[in-house]
């Protein structure tokens, strides 16, 4: 069968969709991209905020207007809240989170999935170039759920209710999976999870997250590892001694979520500006070149101008990397529904300027640190540009790099130094060296 695969939301939901489409190939099925035709569409939808669940209504009626003929399966977080109504979008099946893992055979019980002729695994491997729907193309980076679930009870994430408790994958299966994704030709994987710093905790390791890394990078020969998501209160002390190994990627991303004392009692956040920035200086110290990204909510009830100003200012003298800012979103079942103090729509407009205009000059300003230095690059997708091809790549600190390249370059899935001589909007420019007769 042709079997297209789509997600949105976080990295948890693409791990989840790749895995999918890796099962699907080596069952000898072949997996598709927008425009191809398709016997069945997957989806996996996201409703973290309103605005993701109205995009995954939206996405599901496009994916059965472009495939009339196929069935089509929705799984995810708004469809383990709302099943109801994505049965209302003309699907064929939904399948809530809790039995995600189990969803191509779920597929096939329902009927859907027809028999096809099994594909030797060379070739099985070959469909993936369809299958890495996050940005970097195929064979670079993976994304690998290694844990579900969250203990946490911040006020004003759903996600815990959609999710479930934690639980974390055993980590002789996560082994087995990066050995294959290494065989398979991925350059990098990124451990994700909901809840990724309380790995292990649910299998009685309080330090399972540092054993977890410990054990992949002992027992696998995947050249990057990279962490997703983590809480600030999951880090023990000594755990930024595992960067010691270059093989674990410079590049921390440490939800904030506000950069005032008062705001983060409310959203039930269990870190403080003291406590952060002191994470922030023993993480520094210990890493070289290390990128902090962070996740900042705009408008949570109760929010004054005050208070945004001064998390406005702690999130400037952080001197992150990037910020992931999202405006507040009310949903319920979450203890901030209930609270007092919404922000109006305007309030939150203008405060949201106001942040992405720090983000801007954060991000430059890192940028700028690496100007004139070389360093290597994962090089991961390519387009048409100018009078040759203009390829894009990821540092290990997760600094976004292009370069110009011949029509015959390829570099696609290639660890290649760069030396970084400028800075444009989003990026780094990069002159590729090393490879020799390929460059223009």
């Amino acid at each position: 069968m042709r079997i297209r695969l789509d997600s949105i939301g976080c990295r948890l939901n693409i791990s989840e969709i790749e895995e999918m489409a890796r099962h699907f190939a080596a069952a000898g099925h072949r997996i598709v991209g927008p425009g191809d035709a398709a016997d069945l569409v997957v989806f996996n939808t996201c409703a973290v905020t309103h605005v993701a669940a109205r995009k995954s209504r939206q996405v599901i009626r496009q994916l059965r207007r472009a495939n009339p003929g196929a069935a089509v399966v929705v799984t995810g977080c708004y469809a383990e809240l709302s099943p109801q109504e994505m049965a209302a979008l003309d699907v064929d099946l939904v399948i809530g989170n809790t039995q995600k893992d189990r969803l191509p055979h779920l597929v096939a019980d329902a009927g859907l999935l027809r028999d096809s002729d099994p594909v030797p695994a060379p070739d099985a491997a070959s469909f993936l170039p369809n299958v890495s729907l996050a940005e970097g193309g195929s064979h670079t980076r993976a994304f690998v759920k290694v844990q579900d679930g969250c203990d946490n009870r911040c006020a004003f994430c759903i996600v815990t209710v959609a999710r479930g408790a934690g639980r974390s994958r055993l980590l002789p299966d996560v082994l087995a999976e990066i050995n294959r994704l290494a065989a398979q030709g991925y350059q990098e994987a990124v451990l994700s999870g909901v809840h990724l710093g309380s790995y292990g905790r649910d299998l009685g390791d309080a330090a399972g997250l540092r054993n977890l890394v410990q054990t992949i990078l002992a027992e696998t020969d995947l050249p990057r590892l990279r962490l997703s998501s983590l809480e600030p209160w999951d880090l023990a002390d000594g755990f930024f001694e595992l960067w010691q190994n270059p093989r674990l990627l410079p590049h921390l991303h440490l939800p904030l979520q506000s950069g005032c004392d008062e705001t983060l009692r409310r959203m039930a956040r269990r870190t403080s500006q003291a406590e952060f920035a002191r994470l922030l200086a023993d993480a520094r110290a210990a890493i070289p070149d290390l990128s902090v990204t962070t996740d900042i909510i705009i408008g949570f009830p109760g929010e004054t101008d005050a208070e945004f100003a001064e998390s406005l200012a702690f999130t400037e003298a952080m001197e992150f990397s990037k910020l992931h800012i999202f405006r507040y979103s009310r949903r319920e079942g979450t203890a901030a529904a209930r609270m007092r103090g919404q922000i109006p729509s305007k309030v939150m407009q203008a405060r949201s300027r106001q942040m992405h205009s720090l983000n801007a000059r954060l991000e430059e300003t890192f940028r700028q640190k690496f100007v004139g230095r070389t360093m290597p690059v994962l090089w991961e997708s390519h387009e048409p540009y100018g009078f040759g091809e203009q390829w894009s790549g990821l540092t290990g600190n997760y600094l976004r790099v292009i370069t110009q390249t011949s029509p015959n370059a390829q570099l696609r899935n290639r660890v290649l130094p760069a030396q970084l001589v400028d800075t444009v909007p989003a990026a780094l420019v990069g002159q590729v060296t090393g490879v020799a007769g390929e460059m223009g």
